[in-house]
């Protein structure tokens, strides 16, 4: 307009198979202002020699600038079943993770997909548990973060698995409750058909930079999006990317024997000690130097300065899956740091979270 102005490596029940020709997997020992003419006339008056000058300003709307993600964005697929249609898969393992002292069981379950749900690392699935609820209904789907790298625990692209804590407790009347879905899941058997929604979220993907420090905040089974991460970066080959980064894990659980799939965590460690750090939490067995109990925040407490240091970088991403009070945690080690740097924390973390360097999975 112109105007004037104007099966898992640690399962010894699963096993690896054939492999897309693009990809392997490592074995772990099984494991304006436009310019534009101006126009004047000369006019005498009074002996004096008059300019006038007619600009003419173009407006225009400013051209939109496409935002370019930092995430593993291209190509992602969301929402391909639905509850209505959902996709049948069936069930190839499952198996408890966590020991018989544990409190409460954690089981890691493998589905067949044949290639159909194509999903990324950092995506979920949603599962429909058989049966209708009290009013006759079908369940309504619930949603779990995915355990496995694209490719699968097997390696052809053709599975999808979960990492699923069974519900139980006693409500205010006394009486035991079981959770719908996790329990139905935790109960099935091998050979079973799951029927499965999705996948859906971008929010978790991973950082398309293979050089980026990505340091991920677990608490119990929302280790399962970073388990997915760490396959992709330290499990298998790809032809289209290397992690050459640094990947810093923080696992909290609350006993020794709730560590979710340790020994692989370990296995990733030992062969790369460079780009992998690891750091459990264990609240009712480890204690700080204060004698307070060990929970995610306090374990990364001892690491507070190094980590501020990180996130003033622009190649650090934050990620974040498990309970909510995880999140306020880490807010009040950052908010004293930022400050002795002149920065508002809070204002700091909006513009990561804008940049796609702090994501967030709670519930």
């Amino acid at each position: 307009m112109a105007a004037t102005v104007s099966a898992a490596v640690s399962l010894p029940t699963s096993k690896s198979t054939s492999v897309p020709t693009k990809t392997s997997i490592i074995s772990t020992e099984r494991i304006n202002f436009n310019k534009v003419p101006l126009y004047y006339r000369n006019v005498s008056a009074g002996g004096k020699l008059v300019f006038s000058i007619r600009a003419q300003v173009t407006t225009e709307a400013p051209a939109k600038v496409e935002k370019v993600s930092k995430k593993m964005e291209e190509g992602v697929v969301v929402n391909k079943f639905r509850p209505k249609e959902p996709y049948v898969g069936r069930c190839l393992l499952n198996t408890k993770i966590t020991g018989d002292d544990a409190p409460g069981e954690t089981w890691h379950m493998v589905f067949s997909t044949e290639g159909e749900v194509p999903y990324r690392e950092g995506q979920s699935i949603g599962v429909i548990a058989d049966g209708v609820d009290k009013n006759g209904k079908p369940h309504k789907l619930r949603l779990y973060s995915i355990a496995s790298s694209a490719i699968g625990d097997f390696g052809d692209s053709k599975t999808v698995s979960l990492c699923v804590k069974r519900l139980v407790y006693t409500n205010e009347n006394g009486e035991l409750v079981k959770g719908v879905c996790s329990n139905f899941l935790c109960d099935l058997k091998p050979g079973s058909d799951v029927k499965i929604t999705g996948p859906v979220g971008k929010e978790m993907l991973m950082p398309k930079d293979p050089n980026a420090t990505i340091v991920m905040l677990a608490t119990g089974t929302g280790i399962a999006p970073f388990r997915s991460f760490l396959w992709k970066m330290f499990f298998e080959k790809h032809d289209d990317y290397k992690f050459n980064g640094l990947a810093w894990l923080f696992l909290g659980v609350p006993t020794s024997s709730s560590l979710l799939y340790k020994e692989e965590f370990e296995k990733m460690q030992e062969k790369h000690p460079d780009n992998f750090r690891l750091d459990f939490a264990v609240s009712r067995e480890q204690k700080n130097e204060k004698g307070e109990k060990m929970y995610i925040q306090t374990r990364m407490a001892q690491y507070a300065e190094e980590l501020w240091e990180l996130l003033k970088k622009d190649s650090t991403y934050i990620y974040m899956c498990g309970l909510k009070g995880m999140e306020k945690g880490i807010d009040d080690i950052m908010v004293s740091l930022a400050a002795k740097d002149g920065i508002d924390w809070t204002e700091y973390k909006r513009q990561l979270k804008k940049g796609g360097q702090w994501n967030v999975e709670v519930y």
